[in-house]
C-alpha cells in the first residue's frame, strides 16, 4: 500500500469515507487519522494513529493523557493538545446540553456518556453532583472532592451547602473508580446513605449514584438507593 493517502482509492481515504458511510463505520485509527490530518516521514496519518494507539494502549488512555505525555510523542505537540481539548471540551457540553433539556432521568444514555466524558480520565477519585430542580432537569454539575472517596473526604455539609445554593430538589451523585471496575465498595454505599441522610433532612431526594469505570454502574438500578 502506498504511504500516501493520497495514493489510496477513494474509498479508502478516511476523510471521504467519513463523508460517504458516517464516522460510525471508521476505526479509531482512520477517526484518528482525520484529528490529527498528517503523518510523520515515512508514516501516512493512519499509520502514525495505528502507531499511537498501541504506545498508549487505546483511544480512551490517549485521549486522557497528560500534556506532557501527549506531546512527546512523534508526530504531536502542544499546537494539537490544545486541539484535541478543545474538541472533547466540545463533546463535554453538547452532552450536558442534551441532559439540560429534559428529564434526566429519562435519558440514562446521555447521562452515562456525560459522567463518562467528565469523570473517566481522571488517575485518582473524583466526587461530583448533579444538581437537579423538581423536574429532575440539570441546574448544575460540580465536581466536589479529589481524592479517595470515603467518610473523610466526602463532606456532607458541603454537599448540603452547594444543594442549598442551587436550589436543588434532587441529586445524582457520581464518582470514578481510576481501576476501571465500577462495582460499589462498601465505603461507597455507607457515604452514600449518609448523603442521603443530610440530604433528607432539607427536603433532598437522591435519585442515584453512578460509578463510572470501564462502563457505569447505577445505585438505583441495582436497587441500592
Amino acid at each position: 500500500m502506498s504511504r500516501t493517502i493520497s495514493d489510496w482509492p477513494m474509498d479508502e481515504r478516511p476523510r471521504e469515507k467519513l463523508l460517504d458511510r458516517g464516522a460510525a463505520a471508521l476505526s479509531d485509527a482512520e477517526l484518528l487519522a482525520i484529528f490529527l490530518r498528517t503523518g510523520t516521514q515515512g508514516l501516512t496519518a493512519v499509520d502514525l494513529a495505528r502507531q499511537l494507539l498501541d504506545e498508549f494502549g487505546g483511544l480512551k488512555p490517549l485521549l486522557a493523557a497528560r500534556e506532557a505525555d501527549f506531546c512527546r510523542q512523534r508526530g504531536l505537540g502542544r499546537a494539537k493538545y490544545a486541539q484535541l481539548q478543545a474538541v472533547l471540551e466540545m463533546a463535554r457540553r453538547q452532552l450536558l446540553e442534551n441532559i439540560q433539556r429534559g428529564d434526566a432521568l429519562c435519558s440514562p444514555d446521555d447521562t452515562r456518556n456525560y459522567l463518562s466524558a467528565e469523570l473517566g480520565s481522571y488517575p485518582h477519585e473524583v466526587f461530583a453532583c448533579l444538581f437537579l430542580d423538581n423536574r429532575h432537569r440539570v441546574v448544575r454539575f460540580e465536581k466536589l472532592f479529589y481524592g479517595t472517596i470515603d467518610g473523610a473526604s466526602v463532606y456532607p455539609r458541603e454537599v448540603v451547602r452547594r444543594a442549598i445554593a442551587h436550589n436543588a430538589a434532587a441529586v445524582i451523585f457520581a464518582h470514578n473508580h481510576p481501576s476501571g471496575v465500577a462495582e460499589p465498595s462498601a465505603a461507597d454505599k455507607q457515604i452514600t446513605q449518609r448523603l442521603k441522610d443530610a440530604l433528607a433532612l432539607i427536603e433532598v431526594r437522591v435519585l442515584d449514584h453512578m460509578i463510572v469505570g470501564d462502563e457505569v454502574v447505577s445505585f438505583a438500578e441495582r436497587g441500592l438507593i
